[in-house]
């Protein structure tokens, strides 16, 4: 959304959307994007200023939910992210326009190098919690996932231990209490809730509800993936698209790759990259209501 916020506009003024499955190219899928298919529309973004002067064209026709992912790094792991305090700024806009109990705070990867400690991160997240706290519906945070990948891209990672995550999660927990902000995990295996970390999906029909004011049925959480306890949703953003160069990034393979695929965007195109082909095969996506009561 940060780079692409014209396109996502242009897709919920026009009412739909078409997705490439990232294992079969050929295979596209369409969603729509109304007010009657889409119970909720959740937001994932390291710096939302781009979008917000034309927000309300979603979240006057939507129910919405807002991660705002800000971290203690700087741009030697976040190339592309704003600073603390532009971030910060930013949230407190977002906040103010849509309502504090539609924002969360995610706090992670968090990861461990020689620069980025575990006292570095107490100590940022207590500078960076007195400022966000009144400002949030909660923090989420998760430790990093070795993914294979990150040992050519960020060697100098030290490996969590077991020790390491109780100390960290200790002093979170500790902090989001004085504090008096809500604090959870997110897919992350542990049991942390003797520091007063709930241990909970960060998309929970429970979450947005109370968020939007509306009633849900109640369903199980399947999750997206292992150790996820979040609803089922449907992802309209793809792979090696994000220019930022989170160097902890598990969605993008190679920098040049990005700058290859953002060459092909095109504002607008109901695809995030390029355009229909006759090859392509186009499906429509599954898409129903958790609502109790469907207006």
């Amino acid at each position: 959304m940060q780079h692409y916020t014209e396109w996502l506009l242009n897709r919920f003024s026009e009412g739909y959307v078409l997705s490439r499955n990232p294992l079969f190219p050929n295979k596209v899928t369409r969603y729509e994007l109304t007010p009657y298919m889409v119970d909720c529309v959740v937001f994932c973004s390291k710096d939302y200023s781009p979008i917000l002067p034309r927000l309300r064209e979603i979240t006057d026709r939507f129910n919405t939910y807002f991660h705002y992912t800000i971290t203690a790094y700087g741009r030697d792991v976040e190339p592309g992210v704003p600073s603390i305090d532009d971030s910060i700024d930013t949230l407190v806009r977002l906040s103010e326009q849509v309502g504090k109990q539609r924002v969360a705070w995610r706090y992670d990867p968090v990861l461990l190098t020689d620069r980025y400690t575990a006292e570095t991160h107490l100590e940022t997240f207590e500078r960076m919690a007195t400022e966000i706290a009144p400002h949030v519906d909660r923090c989420i945070f998760s430790f990093v996932e070795m993914y294979k990948k990150l040992d050519r891209n960020m060697p100098e990672l030290v490996p969590l231990t077991d020790e390491d995550k109780d100390i960290l999660a200790k002093g979170l927990g500790s902090i989001a209490a004085r504090n008096g902000m809500t604090i959870q995990t997110c897919g992350t295996n542990g049991d942390y809730t003797r520091y007063g970390i709930r241990s909970s999906g960060c998309m929970t029909l429970d979450i947005l509800g109370r968020a939007n004011g509306v009633e849900f049925r109640n369903l199980k959480h399947r999750g997206m993936r292992e150790g996820c306890h979040c609803i089922e949703s449907r992802d309209i953003g793809a792979y090696d698209t994000c220019p930022n160069g989170c160097r902890y990034c598990y969605a993008n393979n190679r920098p040049e790759r990005v700058a290859e695929n953002m060459k092909l965007h095109d504002p607008d195109s109901p695809l995030l990259l390029g355009h229909l082909m006759p090859e392509d095969i186009v499906m429509q996506g599954s898409q129903r209501s958790f609502l109790k009561v469907i207006p």
